[in-house]
């Protein structure tokens, strides 16, 4: 772990000092990417132009919501975002490359063109999370801050997980980068808005097939007050961090496997 963590570090660290080196290049692009993420918001607040309430929650509600899973979800396509690259260096053969080095292949593939920019996303999220946390009535508590952290760390950690087994998946299918952004971005997309919004069918495979309910639907239902629509026990609402160290145990079993029955190219 310690070995993988530094060498993850130091490629991270190459790759930020790359693109520091054009730096108004790195400013606009992480700008632009601040300013790309926040339409889907934008949608949000004209949809609440023409009605008060959606599925019964306001508009900080919503933007609480939304913010916890934009931030969440930055984070770990920040950290880990470039695991999709798994397949292409399959096909290309460029994989044996890194299989021969002294780091493991999990650093070397998730730290591989670390975009800094993709900071704009993160602070796009923590912005509308931090103006949501304004307007939403809760009484605010030590327990209940740090509910809202947990939500934040917990649910790019389980998005974290998903991009790990997305790309193990690669190494068995090699073409399979959109089935791991349906459950990355796609997920995003759906946990914008209230659960009580979708079907009652959805909203339990989203809690116990795939576990992105535990991203900010449990946790921000229990900071706002508001009922479980599947009525589950109040304790599973604190579940969070333990979902995503198990999501991660998984992961790392199955990014084992993939690496495993990788036999190369042959060419």
């Amino acid at each position: 772990m310690a070995e993988g963590l530094r060498a993850y570090g130091l490629i991270v660290w190459m790759w930020v000092r790359s693109g520091w080196a054009y730096r108004t290049s790195f400013v606009l692009m992480t700008v632009a990417a601040a300013v790309t993420s926040s339409l889907d918001f934008l949608a949000i607040l004209i949809m609440f132009s023409h009605v008060e309430t959606l599925g019964g929650f306001t508009v900080a509600e919503v933007a609480l919501l939304y913010g916890a899973s934009g931030a969440s979800l930055g984070l770990a396509d920040l950290a880990l975002g470039n695991l999709d690259r798994v397949g292409s260096r399959i096909r290309d053969g460029t994989l044996d490359v890194l299989l021969v080095r002294p780091a493991p292949v999990f650093a070397q593939v998730a730290a591989d063109r670390f975009a800094f920019r993709r900071l704009g996303r993160v602070l796009e999220g923590l912005g509308v999370l931090g103006w949501a946390l304004t307007r939403v009535e809760v009484d605010w508590s030590v327990g209940r801050v740090v509910l809202v952290v947990a939500m934040v760390t917990s649910g790019a950690v389980i998005f974290g997980a998903i991009f790990a087994m997305g790309g193990a998946f690669q190494f068995f299918a090699q073409d399979a980068a959109e089935v791991q952004n349906a459950f990355t971005y796609g997920g995003d997309a759906l946990l914008q808005y209230p659960p009580s919004v979708f079907a009652r069918e959805l909203v339990r495979g989203v809690t116990f097939a795939v576990p992105l309910a535990f991203v900010n639907w449990l946790p921000a239902l229990r900071l706002l007050g508001r009922e479980d629509p599947l009525g589950l026990p109040g304790w599973v609402d604190f579940l969070s961090p333990a979902v995503a160290a198990a999501m991660w145990g998984v992961a790392a079993l199955v990014w084992r496997s993939g690496v495993r029955s990788y036999r190369s190219t042959g060419s």
